[in-house]
């Protein structure tokens, strides 16, 4: 196997040429994301023609089509629908999922409830953007107080909610959440996400320079991605400030959005659970066979 050592060698094995150039605007971090995730398949060493991916509507989720395997573009808002009925159908395949905040956290949000609290065997990335990018620059689920959207025009006006702790909630074996900023955790991160079994969330916090940036007046490119580093807070330092910190480091601190491991457990999936239930009732039915002789 010869060894990847450069973004250039990594991105000649993961990539189909023949797509190129993207779709992406300059400053899209959505790249960034699939890079992250090559690293973090290349580190792991995964067959890939054991790997599926699945998308269904908006700028991250044409992702896959630019990848070098088997790949399912689908409705809006119901990639994990059909990722759930590739893992039902074979589940020795890996099942990732790109998917934006919209796709994911809007329309798509009752399959993304359910597949999380059922545990289904799959890494769903969500690229949160805080906008529907793609399909008219309508206001998002996960986009803060006060941000402009063509379904906001004077400031939205609904609270956002917190996807990572929706999952945590639901009891999804791994949580986390990082910005495209930074390289190290992200990458770490994901592979822990695909190599825990049951449902892993990873949420990315990207910038939309075009659809959300430019409306929002967060400045040009290398403005709007210090927006993220300006505005986050590692998960640790966030809740000792919270908890142990003045008033005046609480305010200073309680609108930033806080980044980390959420969530890292270990309980049985769905598919575990269904296939001992199966065994299960095939023992009882064995015996009460054998009862009757």
């Amino acid at each position: 196997m010869v060894e990847i050592k450069t973004a250039e060698e990594l991105n000649k094995k993961f990539l189909r040429e023949g797509m190129w150039p993207t779709i992406f605007c300059n400053g899209c971090g959505h790249g960034v994301v699939l890079e992250y995730t090559f690293w973090a398949l290349e580190e792991i060493g995964w067959d890939m023609d054991k790997v599926v991916f699945a998308s269904g509507i908006g700028c991250s989720s044409r992702l896959p089509g630019y990848i070098n395997a088997d790949g399912l573009h689908t409705t809006h808002g119901r990639a994990i629908a059909f990722a759930t009925g590739i893992k039902a159908a074979d589940p020795d395949l890996n099942v990732i999922i790109f998917t934006g905040d919209g796709d994911c956290a809007g329309i798509g949000g009752n399959h993304f409830i359910h597949a999380a609290r059922r545990n289904i065997d799959m890494t769903v990335i969500m690229i949160n953007n805080f906008i529907y990018g793609m399909t008219g620059g309508q206001l998002a689920p996960t986009a803060p107080l006060g941000s402009i959207a063509t379904t906001a025009p004077y400031g939205n006006v609904e609270h956002p909610f917190d996807i990572c702790n929706l999952a945590c909630a639901l009891g999804a074996n791994y949580v986390a959440r990082w910005t495209v900023t930074h390289p190290y955790q992200p990458i770490k991160s994901i592979k822990e996400g695909l190599q825990k079994k049951g449902f892993s969330l990873l949420e990315f916090l990207a910038p939309c320079p075009t659809a959300y940036g430019r409306r929002n007046k967060l400045g040009d490119i290398k403005k709007h991605w210090a927006w993220y580093d300006n505005n986050t807070i590692l998960k640790e330092d966030y809740e000792k400030i919270m908890k142990y910190g003045t008033e005046k480091e609480k305010e200073q601190v309680k609108d930033k959005i806080p980044l980390g491991v959420f969530q890292d457990i270990q309980k049985p999936g769905f598919f575990e659970l269904y296939d001992d239930l199966v065994k299960r009732l095939k023992e009882k039915e064995t015996k009460k066979g054998e009862s009757k002789k």
